[in-house]
């Protein structure tokens, strides 16, 4: 393996920082860096990648489940709608997912058509048990500027 030297430019409290901690571990500050870079391209490397499902299987559910997105009265009667036809919604991140009765992942609501705002904005509740209620306040506070 070839190495090469390159110039870092670090203000005086950093570079002060470095060494100390270098002399606490009895390293030097060069193999403090080079295990920082190393470590954080080792954890790029194994970010998770956006998972975006194909639109060949998008597009068929989208015209499958379209009028339950679209005529479903609140959380409860969504949720029924589509367990009648083997699909169910958890949350996931900030969204939600739209899985199988049997766990199969198949996509995000919002590539449905149906983001998770949309949702929260015409139920005017949280998903049951969503961690991001958050989010339901600024849907609100959005419709409100809109219509004063």
């Amino acid at each position: 393996m070839t190495h090469r030297d390159i110039t870092l430019r670090l203000s005086d409290v950093t570079l002060s920082a470095l060494e100390r901690a270098a002399q606490a571990d009895d390293t030097s500050v060069n193999d403090i860096i080079r295990d920082a870079i190393d470590r954080d391209l080792r954890r790029r490397a194994a970010a998770k990648t956006p998972v975006r499902a194909d639109e060949r299987l998008v597009a068929p559910l989208r015209a499958l489940l379209a009028e339950d997105f679209a005529y479903a009265q609140g959380w409860h009667d969504l949720a029924a709608r589509l367990a009648r036809k083997g699909f169910l919604l958890v949350e996931s991140g900030g969204g939600l997912l739209l899985r199988r009765l049997t766990g199969e992942r198949l996509c995000k609501a919002s590539e449905l058509g149906f983001s998770y705002a949309r949702l929260l904005s015409r139920f005017d509740t949280a998903f049951p048990g969503h961690a991001h209620e958050a989010t339901l306040a600024r849907v609100r506070q959005g419709i409100s500027a809109r219509h004063p």
